[in-house]
């Protein structure tokens, strides 16, 4: 039996005007993440996606297709900037490469669609939009995080930090917080299809529940002090990204790098940003040699991002040098293709050379690493959008007490990207319960509390030290225990639950 919505169905949606509907829902997901914040705005835009699947199946696809266009084509357009800006590559191929990037984006929401269309039609609208279209959102969501490497950018998750919502995170990870907002989503669908006031009332008691839980998880204290607290600075040495590997920038990048950390010696612990050396550690040692001499009569430990060449061989490796005492090395693992290695080098390396994209040739450290020494702690390394990896951040758990990302986000300009990735560190230090510190070439640097508050910052584009404290944690979190599975297996039972045929009468 179908509602008396469903028996209205407007002739637009059920056409094109649903596909555009569908667009204009996932554009406006941009709003929902940083620097925005509107993150209230993700639940009625995924509830409306969520109707145009039920309301009309046989377009599912499209039109989840559709939402993933409006949702990557505005919130991760900032590729162009990378490509055209700094990349070296001409007008015309850098637009065909963001569609291209764009495009194959949003197949991840059309393959959600496609499942949602095929199968969440075998039981009632109930149990479709609360169970089944939330699992294959989050399922989809949780492929696009591993597939060809993974891109786990601008996940449902995210735009909750500053929600009840985000409560989830230390428990479930981002993927369970992705989770409680298509679940939210699906029982606000599910109350606007219910053919009574009385059906409505469950979803919307439900919803209630879980934000609820959100906003008490948020107070527990999953993890606790370890040690006393951290003086620390973050240098941000805004050198131009078109300069920065020019040979008459290198000698006044070591003196202002050098500068900012002689006039911050009074912190413990002293953090140069992703590659803020401009050369290769062997060439450079006795430059660091002094440095480190310097920190240790001044009781001070660094964490400078370097080159590094294998002895012996011809491995590169972007880099961090622990310089506390002795030299300890974390060599980045999670490397971007097309940018620091090329896929399938054998049979591309041709068409990468005739479209003119540049490139670098790196090698990945490997997953199991440990934390650097660090002013008496241990720091859990990440090396640019490795942070936007959960379980990779957690590998160093529970050994580290203090997690440390560098990056140079100047490759992204004055776009969108640098927020969403101070976005997704905040989440890491959420998730694992630990302390974040963020030192970047133009920003944005930042100190983040083990709660995921950005405790402070410094002006983007601007060379800057910031100084703050940070108290170092230990313990687990229960996300840092079982990583994504129960958030993924939680999202399949729901699928299963939503297709159970014993379950429910079908309207």
């Amino acid at each position: 039996m179908s509602t008396s919505l469903e028996r209205r169905i407007p002739p637009p949606l059920a056409a094109a005007g649903g596909d555009l509907a569908a667009l204009l829902a996932g554009a406006s997901l941009v709003f929902a993440y940083a620097p925005f914040g509107l993150g209230l705005l993700a639940v009625p835009a995924l509830a409306l996606l969520f109707l145009l699947w039920w309301l009309v199946p046989e377009r599912a696809l499209r039109r989840g297709y559709a939402f993933g266009l409006g949702q990557f084509g505005a919130g991760v357009s900032w590729v162009f900037v990378s490509i055209y800006g700094y990349g070296g590559v001409n007008l015309p191929l850098s637009l065909f490469l963001t569609a291209l990037f764009v495009a194959f984006l949003a197949l991840f929401p059309a393959a959600a669609g496609a499942l949602a269309g095929r199968f969440g039609r075998r039981r009632g609208a109930a149990p479709a939009l609360a169970l089944v279209f939330p699992a294959c959102w989050v399922l989809l969501e949780w492929c696009r995080g591993w597939f060809l490497t993974g891109f786990p950018w601008l996940l449902m998750g995210y735009s909750q930090l500053d929600l009840p919502l985000a409560g989830w995170a230390p428990v479930l990870g981002v993927y369970g917080v992705s989770l409680t907002v298509a679940l939210s989503a699906g029982l606000l669908a599910a109350a606007v299809l219910a053919p009574s006031w009385r059906d409505r009332t469950w979803p919307v008691v439900a919803v209630a529940v879980l934000w609820l839980a959100g906003a008490l998880m948020a107070g527990v204290s999953w993890t606790q002090p370890h040690g006393r607290p951290l003086k620390v600075s973050l240098l941000q040495g805004n050198i131009p990204q078109e300069l920065k590997w020019t040979f008459e920038l290198r000698q006044p990048t070591l003196d202002l790098y050098a500068g900012l950390t002689r006039a911050n010696w009074d912190a413990d612990l002293i953090v140069w940003p992703e590659t803020a050396l401009p050369d290769f550690y062997h060439r450079e040692q006795d430059f660091l040699d002094g440095l480190e001499a310097e920190a240790r009569r001044h009781g001070s430990s660094l964490l400078v991002g370097v080159l590094y060449q294998e002895p012996g061989s011809r491995r590169y490796f972007n880099s961090m040098v622990s310089l506390d005492g002795g030299r300890a090395f974390y060599h980045k693992n999670h490397l971007v293709p097309f940018t620091e290695y090329l896929p399938l080098k054998g049979a591309l390396a041709g068409i990468v050379d005739f479209m003119n994209v540049p490139m670098s040739d790196f090698s990945a450290g490997g997953p199991d690493q440990s934390p650097l020494p660090a002013a008496g702690q241990q720091a859990g390394i990440s090396i640019c959008y490795e942070d936007a990896f959960g379980e990779e951040v957690i590998r160093m758990l529970p050994q580290a007490t203090v997690l440390v990302n560098v990056s140079n986000d100047a490759w992204f300009g004055e776009s969108v990207a640098p927020f969403q990735h101070l976005q997704m560190a905040r989440m890491r230090a959420l998730e694992s319960g630990r302390p974040m510190l963020r030192a970047t070439n133009t920003g944005l640097t930042a100190v983040i509390d083990a709660r995921g508050a950005v405790q402070s910052q410094a002006p983007q584009f601007k060379v800057y030290a910031l100084n703050d404290e940070v108290q170092p944690m230990r313990g687990m979190t229960p996300y840092a225990r079982s990583g994504n599975s129960v958030a993924v297996g939680a999202a399949v039972l729901m699928w299963l639950a939503g297709l159970w045929p014993g379950g429910g009468r079908k309207r």
